[in-house]
């Protein structure tokens, strides 16, 4: 199987070790893991911001890097379901259409396609609170919306809980968005930092040493946020969890 590795621009730039963690990881179960050095962005920014057009260029790029590959995989359900959803500023060849179609988010991957039963190498003993993005809970079904009336379910949480010696706390309100948005932080910043005051906040009183989530950006904005509020917690994301990162 050979998969063709998309590390978001956001987290080459501040947070590499995430991508690297997401290699190192998909490459122990064996895979034909390829990076494209020239990729960039899959062009969420632009669409966020309403620029759509603009984010042509970018999209017809990411499509010419990831051409031929069974597998896209992404350590972001928020560039993937830009992807899948919205990756249509250009024209919908057949071409595009088997780039968005094989694209996927790393959980999602492991668990609807490598169908992943244990992580023999990976053990992390400490009080977990989940964030989920809302983009991948609600644009690729991460797991079940609190407003859904359907059977629970959660792709990370059952893929966390084959982690050796994790503990993983409920928080009160587990699916709120943490206020981070994209560009919405930038246009609106004092309702982003509320909103990621109160997330944290939840997660500091359900007991949390420790917050994952597959997604680095909300990270980074709950970890600022936690900081200016003096609160011990820290961040990971899950591929390093995975990955058996030692905290």
């Amino acid at each position: 199987m050979r998969v063709g590795l998309f590390v978001p621009c956001y987290v080459d730039a501040f947070e590499p070790e995430v991508g690297i963690a997401t290699l190192e990881l998909l490459e122990r179960f064996g895979l034909d893991v390829s990076y494209p050095f020239d990729q960039t962005c899959c062009g969420q920014p632009m669409t966020n911001t309403g620029c759509h057009a603009e984010a042509a260029a970018t999209e017809a790029l990411f499509v010419k890097n990831f051409t031929g590959f069974d597998y896209v995989v992404a350590p972001s359900g928020s560039c993937v379901h830009q992807v899948r959803e919205h990756l249509t500023a250009i024209p919908q060849t057949p071409e595009v259409k088997a780039v968005r179609e094989r694209t996927f988010e790393l959980v999602e991957f492991l668990h609807d396609v490598l169908k992943v039963e244990a992580f023999p190498w990976a053990s992390f003993p400490h009080r977990v609170a989940y964030h989920a993005n809302c983009n991948a809970l609600r644009g690729i079904g991460h797991a079940r919306p609190s407003e859904i009336q359907k059977p629970f379910f959660s792709k990370p949480l059952d893929i966390l809980r084959k982690v050796e010696g994790i503990e993983i706390v409920d928080l009160a309100r587990p699916d709120e968005c943490c206020g981070f948005g994209g560009t919405f932080s930038v246009f609106e910043p004092a309702v982003s930092a509320k909103m990621g005051y109160d997330k944290v906040a939840d997660q500091s009183r359900a007991g949390a040493a420790y917050v994952v989530s597959a997604d680095s950006s909300c990270l980074m904005h709950q970890k600022g946020c936690a900081e200016r509020l003096g609160m011990p917690l820290k961040f990971i994301h899950i591929a390093q969890v995975l990955n058996g990162a030692a905290a």
